[in-house]
């Protein structure tokens, strides 16, 4: 026996548009009960279970945030959509952070009126009707441009837990970040990921984006800061066959390849201000018009941005739209840095150590308590992304079971200089207050030569402990083979039984 399908309240006090709702979901197979005031609702509401209510923000006895809260304070599961006046932005957002599912502007177009009721319906455990959910589903095509992540395969439970997994760590902060996802992955409120470079922010999204509805559609991801000014409005919505030199073919979009399911903007911050414009308008208006096209397209999109800027300090200082920074910030998750939650920093050596073995297809030396205080000495700065860092090289130049971190290892771009130097003196200028390094007779008189002596000293030893496997040394050292390939031809390292020719290295 099939299950019910899923059951539709709609609250309007404008009966012609009511009438419209209710035609439009009689003819998507819902079961639909409709109502003209605040009282009407709550009676159809105290008789019956509905999985969805979507209702006007303003009626004649009151206002449909009422009802959402209502909804919450009782524990209710129907997932509450809210409908609002064209412009009225500031009641849209704070309707998401109450915690409605999402918001429709009038007048509401009757294609994304499905598409966001389908995807309330899917949310909230519903069945679609039958004879409509091929139409009614979002497209899961996954397969779009850019560096997304989408792959348009279904997720499920195990899906997300794994996803949740990957952020690693038992500390009080990211016990929260994680509670955090789970409770706001169902809701198609827009998701700001706040945090330093390195601390994991596009995980936040990938387990967003399998805990969610959406987890079986594409998941695309943006880095805002990468794409050329030039290149940003068609990379975003796309181009018409012909509508610039080079345009063979029609082309999609970020948007349209997240069709049906999560567009992660990365580095929203580094966007131009030219650009915020045209998103803003994207995202409020659920619709995109590719590049040569006289036609907008609708697009349903769950919208899940990050950036290592402070965006409220942005907009003080004019390079970030504020009605964007809103419209982007209804939910904001914060990722705390490293260095304010080293007790993970165990759990983070045992992951990134067994992912480093996965790829290299070598034993990993054994993490001991000496080598964890070593690690803990330094300052991290980069965070996740700097330990794997450290990882990747301690292991490429540990020649034993034991894994051997460097004390002095460099955590950053300043600390280039020769780990045996003791640090400069200084002394007073003619300038008054103003100190400079006296000049150390120990310091290098060439320093790209020495460098690139260190860096041929590392690379040597790596490729001796690996049997000059270029793809395994590449691996261990966290480089891709095309760059291990060019500094052996940079640096003329001579390779016993070489097949590879240094000429062929890719400049």
């Amino acid at each position: 026996m099939n299950a019910p399908t899923a059951s539709i309240l709609v609250v309007d006090d404008e009966p012609d548009l009511r009438t419209l709702y209710e035609l439009t979901l009689l003819r998507e197979g819902y079961r639909v009960a409709t109502a003209g005031t605040v009282q009407e609702a709550r009676t159809l509401l105290q008789a019956q279970r509905f999985d969805v209510v979507v209702s006007d923000m303003r009626l004649p006895d009151g206002f449909g945030m009422e009802l959402l809260q209502e909804l919450q304070l009782q524990q209710r599961p129907e997932r509450c959509i809210v409908m609002t006046a064209y412009g009225s932005a500031e009641n849209a957002v704070e309707a998401l952070r109450s915690g409605a599912f999402d918001y429709l502007t009038k007048p509401v177009d009757p294609k994304q009126f499905r598409l966001v009721v389908a995807s309330a319906v899917q949310g909230s455990g519903g069945m679609l009707a039958t004879k409509n959910a091929a139409k009614a589903a979002p497209a899961r095509n996954g397969n779009g441009n850019g560096n997304g992540n989408g792959n348009g395969k279904a997720d499920c439970p195990d899906n997300a837990n794994a996803a949740l997994a990957r952020l690693v760590g038992t500390s009080e902060a990211i016990r929260h970040v994680k509670q955090r996802i789970v409770k706001i992955a169902h809701s198609m409120a827009p998701v700001l990921v706040r945090g330093e470079s390195g601390t994991g922010k596009e995980l936040v999204a990938q387990a967003l984006h399998a805990s969610s509805q959406r987890a079986s559609g594409a998941l695309i991801a943006v880095n805002c800061g990468a794409i050329p000014e030039n290149l940003l409005e068609a990379e975003f919505f796309g181009a018409r066959k012909g509508s610039y030199t080079g345009a063979t073919q029609d082309r999609p979009g970020y948007f349209q390849a997240a069709q049906g399911g999560t567009l992660f903007l990365d580095e929203i911050g580094d966007l131009p201000l030219a650009m915020q414009t045209k998103l803003l308008r994207a995202i409020q208006e659920r619709s995109v018009r590719p590049i040569g096209s006289t036609q907008e397209e609708s697009v349903d999109v769950r919208i899940v941005s990050a950036t290592h800027r402070d965006l409220a300090e942005e907009v003080q200082a004019g390079r970030f739209r504020q009605d964007l920074y809103y419209r982007l910030n209804v939910i904001e998750i914060a990722i705390p840095p490293l260095r304010e939650r080293r007790e993970d920093l165990p759990a983070l050596c045992a992951a990134l150590l067994q992912r480093i073995s996965q790829e290299s297809g070598l034993p990993i030396p054994a993490l001991t308590p000496a080598a964890l205080d070593a690690i803990a000495s330094h300052p991290l700065k980069g965070n996740v992304r700097e330990l794997e860092n450290l990882l990747h090289r301690a292991v490429a130049l540990s020649d034993g079971k034991t894994l051997h971190i460097e004390a002095t290892a460099p955590t950053n771009a300043a600390a280039n200089a020769p780990a045996q130097l003791e640090p400069p003196l200084t002394t007073t200028t003619a300038t008054e207050g103003e100190v400079c390094p006296l000049i150390d007779a120990n310091l290098p008189h060439d320093l790209q030569a020495w460098l690139d002596q260190q860096e041929r000293d590392i690379l040597v030893r790596a490729l001796h402990a690996t049997g000059f496997n270029r793809t395994v040394t590449a691996a261990r050292l966290g480089i891709s083979l095309r760059q291990i390939r060019y500094r052996i031809a940079r640096l003329n390292i001579a390779a016993p039984h070489d097949s590879e020719p240094h000429a062929d290295a890719e400049h």
